[in-house]
């Protein structure tokens, strides 16, 4: 059973890191200011997936208190850079 626990996790963490390359690809190429935000978004939702991982795999909960964190300052940047994109601040 642990076998294919850890197969299905290391799938998982390969596919995170697909999402990366393909979010830093839309993020270097994307044509508006707008697409880039989402791309750097997708690749933040991707790095707090692979902080949440390593505390997994390390077994320290505290990890996840950082990706927490994160996942709240990147959620107040993006409401940021929307608001600015909308009518400037």
């Amino acid at each position: 059973m642990a076998d294919i626990t850890m197969l299905i996790m290391n799938a998982a963490f390969y596919i995170l890191m697909a999402a990366v390359l393909l979010s830093f690809v839309r993020f270097i190429k994307g044509p508006t200011c707008a697409d880039r935000m989402v791309a750097l978004d997708a690749m933040t939702i991707a790095g707090i997936s692979v902080i949440v991982f390593i505390a997994v795999f390390a077994n320290r909960a505290i990890y996840l208190d950082v990706a927490m964190v994160y996942g709240l300052l990147s959620f107040l940047g993006v409401i940021a850079v929307a608001r600015y994109l909308e009518k400037g601040l």
